[in-house]
């Protein structure tokens, strides 16, 4: 194992038994697999991955919205920036990822309107401040930002807004997790389970993993005692031969989540099949808007003309996004592929696995 960092723990003490029971208990080999890209990042941040014992691996999976979301998908957004009056609201890391032939920032730059916003809430506001302009808000993330997503499109109708629509490219993580669970080509033993979107679906959702398929999972938090206290609680569900699902995050998840919440979603949304980078089509793994708020689907209001998809050559982002290679097994990766100029969205967003390799394994 590598040196433990006390400086990164707020109680060191803690930290160390966290590690020696992990050593303790994990088996000769054994593949855990992150799906959140903030435990991503925090397992690079402090050195957790140093941390391990020999044979045990820890992968990282489709946890980041914006690298899974598909080319098609950001084809699509990119044909809605080009037709005239419309606006383009989006959160910040989707303006550098790039599509088929061109990017959000590169149509900023062609003069198209893209506006930058914080929430959705944001977006209504600049189709109140500008009634003469379709405002176009882009929907990409997991259960975690798709319930402030169906508020803002109530709120929308309550206004009465006819500017305001949303393109909508939200998903839901548990049918990724199956597909990455019974692709016989990837070997994973455990599953380091989303706090975030847990704290809206709470564990019942999960709970096909270890009936159905045998994987245990553990539900935690992001804070570095957080990632190696549910990676204890799975070395020790794998010792004794269990397949629970468990939380380690008690103070953000119930095991019912979020009924308000997961109320709005399914008020708005109704959950289809859905495109996903590196996993292609996966039944019922995403959301699109109910007939009864059909006037706020952007597809539909406008119908773009998008252009045919084109994959980026040598771009192996949807392998990584898989778990089947980590961002170093990229032939593009710290060369022609960086944050200055990202050829894939692992590299653009904060939560891609690339970037997290390029800032801490390099």
């Amino acid at each position: 194992m590598g040196e433990l960092n006390l400086n990164a723990f707020k109680d060191p003490k803690l930290a160390r038994g966290l590690v020696e029971s992990i050593a303790a208990l994990a088996p000769e080999n054994a593949s855990l697999m992150e799906v959140c890209g903030t435990h991503t990042q925090a397992i690079g941040r402090y050195g957790i991955r140093s941390l391990m014992p020999e044979g045990m691996r820890l992968l990282s999976g489709p946890g980041c919205p914006v690298c899974v979301t598909a080319n098609r998908d950001i084809d699509t957004v990119i044909a809605l920036a080009r037709i005239p009056k419309v606006t383009i609201a989006t959160f910040g890391d989707m303006m550098r990822v790039p599509g088929s032939t061109s990017s959000l920032l590169a149509e900023a730059a062609a003069g198209r309107s893209v506006q930058v916003v914080y929430s959705p809430l944001d977006a209504i506001e600049l189709a109140r401040m500008h009634p003469d302009t379709q405002v176009v808000f882009v929907g990409v993330g997991f259960e975690t930002t798709t319930p402030v997503v169906a508020a803002s499109i109530k709120r929308a109708a309550a206004l009465g807004l006819k500017n305001f629509s949303v393109f909508v490219a939200h998903k839901n993580m548990p049918g990724a997790l199956e597909a990455i669970v019974s692709d016989p080509a990837l070997r994973i033993d455990a599953l380091i389970l989303p706090g975030h979107v847990s704290t809206i679906i709470g564990v019942d959702p999960y709970r096909f993993l270890a009936e159905r398929y045998g994987i245990p999972g553990v539900i935690t938090g992001f804070e570095p005692v957080d990632v190696l206290q549910g990676i204890a609680m799975i070395a020790r569900q794998l010792h004794e031969g269990r397949a629970e699902i468990e939380i380690a995050y008690a103070r953000g998840v119930m095991e019912q989540g979020n009924p308000a919440a997961r109320a709005a979603i399914d008020e708005v949304f109704e959950v289809c099949d859905a495109a996903w980078r590196g996993l292609g089509v996966i039944a019922a793994s995403g959301y699109k808007i109910k007939d009864a708020y059909a006037d706020f689907d952007a597809a539909v209001r406008f119908e773009p003309d998008v252009e045919p998809t084109r994959e980026h050559a040598g771009c192996r982002c949807g392998d990584v996004l898989r778990g089947s290679i980590t961002p170093h097994d990229c032939p593009l990766f710290e060369c022609a592929c960086t944050p200055e100029n990202p050829i894939g969205p692992c590299m653009v967003s904060s939560e891609g696995s690339c970037a997290a390799y390029w800032r801490y394994y390099r």
